[in-house]
């Protein structure tokens, strides 16, 4: 920590790292925002044809990163986990608050994280205008506002029986990461610098998104594995699943470690934040078009199908095209509960 005549308080830190940085002045923000930083709330204007997107994401210490973590990729990844959830809903990012809690006010740290933070948000043209700042453990929460026009939202329940299901880039190189970051697994210093950012700079597929909301049916971004948060597609939308393992998109790495890692980390690791969509099969031409014109795969992976029971459920498909039975399947259905011990 840099020495000060005084320690900064509250407002100097505000002032310091987030207010001057940001795009504060109304002349350089969106024609939405009406108000800023610099008042007891900010202001939304709307465009009559639009509706507003809100979501939040919360990052703790010692649960979703670890102790030490560069700042600057902390600041990154917090942003980017909620832009991922406009994403989802097809929303056009508007701005942002952040509250943060901090054991200690460094000065070094938080330039960094700033830095970091202003960085994202400038790039998807997403502005700070408020939160708040407290002493205490390191806890970062994100609300993000996004735009989109009426009607046009994607949601997790249209999804219709006999749809394809499909999802963006390739998963599970993050929970690759964090199993050769824990020592679970013995990786290549090679391959883990290929893959490490995945983990720890998530790329928001906000253009898909965007792109998408006349083409999908359903939607959700990827962040507690696959095949759980699919799941909840399935349950909003009294539809079941039938999902081919072996199309479930994996990168160059992954596909060194052995099929029944790769299958589990790509089905089920978590911290993807790519799109899983489902969409009609007339379709498949435009999503092709999608993929050249962002040059980001878009693979399909399965198909829903009519509820059969109460409980929707989701059928695995093995590279022989033999469908696992409900022991075999259980591996690659679970997904990250932040409250399991």
């Amino acid at each position: 920590m840099s020495s000060h005549s005084r320690p900064l308080g509250e407002f100097d830190l505000i002032e310091r790292f987030f207010k001057a940085s940001s795009d504060s002045p109304r002349k350089n923000l969106d024609q939405a925002i009406g108000l800023g930083i610099g008042d007891d709330c900010a202001l939304i204007n709307p465009p009559a044809d639009q509706e507003i997107a809100i979501t939040s994401d919360m990052l703790v210490e010692g649960r979703h990163f670890f102790e030490g973590a560069d700042p600057a990729l902390l600041a990154r990844k917090a942003l980017a986990v909620n832009l991922s959830d406009l994403a989802a809903m097809g929303a056009k990012p508007l701005a942002f608050t952040l509250a943060i809690s901090l054991p200690t006010v460094d000065e070094t740290w938080l330039e960094g994280f700033s830095k970091g933070l202003f960085a994202i948000a400038k790039e998807y043209s997403c502005p700070l205008i408020g939160g708040d700042t407290t002493a205490g453990p390191l806890t970062i929460s994100i609300t993000a506002l996004g735009s989109i026009p009426k009607g046009k939202a994607i949601r997790r329940s249209g999804a219709n029986p006999h749809e394809d299901i499909w999802v963006s880039g390739t998963l599970g190189d993050a929970r690759l990461t964090l199993a050769a970051l824990r020592h679970e697994i013995n990786l290549d210093a090679n391959d883990l610098k290929q893959i490490q950012h995945r983990m720890h700079q998530p790329t928001p597929r906000v253009e898909l998104g965007i792109l998408l909301r006349d083409v999908a049916s359903a939607a959700l971004d990827v962040s507690d594995g696959l095949l759980g948060d699919l799941s909840h597609i399935l349950h909003q939308s009294q539809v079941d699943a039938e999902i081919h393992l072996d199309c479930i998109p994996k990168s160059a790495t992954l596909r060194k470690q052995d099929p029944f890692i790769q299958n589990q980390f790509a089905a089920c690791g978590g911290d993807d934040y790519e799109i899983c969509f489902t969409a009609p099969t007339n379709q498949r031409e435009r999503i092709q078009e999608i993929s050249n014109s962002l040059q980001l795969p878009i693979t399909l992976i399965g198909k829903s199908l009519p509820k059969k029971a109460d409980r929707e459920k989701i059928y695995l498909i093995d590279a022989s095209g033999n469908p696992l039975n409900d022991a075999e399947a259980k591996p690659f259905l679970k997904s990250f509960d932040h409250f399991a011990s």
